[in-house]
């Protein structure tokens, strides 16, 4: 599939964040999301050791589900190492180098890109889901499974049960039960899709266990990869 080249690699936070302000205006927010996808790839990154510095080994994985079996059609792995610090805020960049590198095999072209990760519920607006939405111009969501910014009440204990979560006054993202007294997930747009369609499709992934199936299965395969 194609992933676009819209930026040189950064080497340092400043140059980082640069990129991040100058694709922020890039991206497709609050507009009707893939009610039914199709196809839905999950991705995912794992590190070997504590995965701290710079040329730390990881390996990222891209899991391809049907969107209503929830069975798994394609599967991409890609290993390499950590070029970038790790700097709260700029994760993505840690990640994305490798991520790209497995998305560009990928034959299947999904409906919709689930992130273990962050979208707009970020400092700058614009979290790992929205980059990769921006690149690969597809609808993307983050799942977190802690907030990373933003205030919230606990939502009710009932599976579907949401709240919003809020930074600076700004709804940026919806903090959801996916399991009926199990802690909830974050979940933030990332690109070309409305909060409440992302909602409705992760309580979708999600028929067992509180994490989507996207992101269980590309776990496994990214940790298969750097055990082999």
């Amino acid at each position: 599939m194609e992933v676009r080249d819209l930026h040189a690699w950064p080497s340092g936070a400043e140059e980082a964040e640069a990129i991040q302000d100058r694709l922020r205006p890039m991206l497709e927010l609050d507009v009707p999301g893939p009610a039914r996808p199709r196809t839905v790839a999950g991705l995912d990154v794992s590190y070997a050791g504590d995965g701290g510095g710079t040329g730390t080994r990881l390996a990222a994985a891209v899991v391809v589900l049907d969107g209503t079996s929830l069975e798994v059609l394609e599967e991409s792995v890609a290993v390499g190492t950590a070029a970038f610090p790790y700097v709260p805020g700029l994760f993505a960049f840690r990640e994305l180098p490798t991520l790209v590198n497995a998305l560009r095999e990928l034959k299947t072209v999904p409906d919709l890109l689930v992130c273990d990760g962050f979208g707009v519920a970020h400092p700058r607006r614009f979290g790992l889901a929205c980059h990769l939405g921006v690149l690969t111009g597809l609808p993307t969501i983050g799942v977190g499974k802690t907030a990373f910014v933003g205030a919230y009440e606990p939502p009710g204990r009932r599976r579907g049960d949401a709240s919003p979560l809020t930074d600076g006054g700004e709804i940026v993202g919806r903090v959801l039960r996916t399991r009926d007294g199990v802690k909830p997930v974050f979940v933030s747009v990332g690109h070309r899709t409305d909060l409440d369609t992302a909602c409705r499709n992760v309580l979708g992934l999600t028929p067992e266990y509180r994490l989507p199936e996207t992101t269980r299965r590309a776990d496994r395969l990214s940790r298969d990869a750097l055990a082999r």
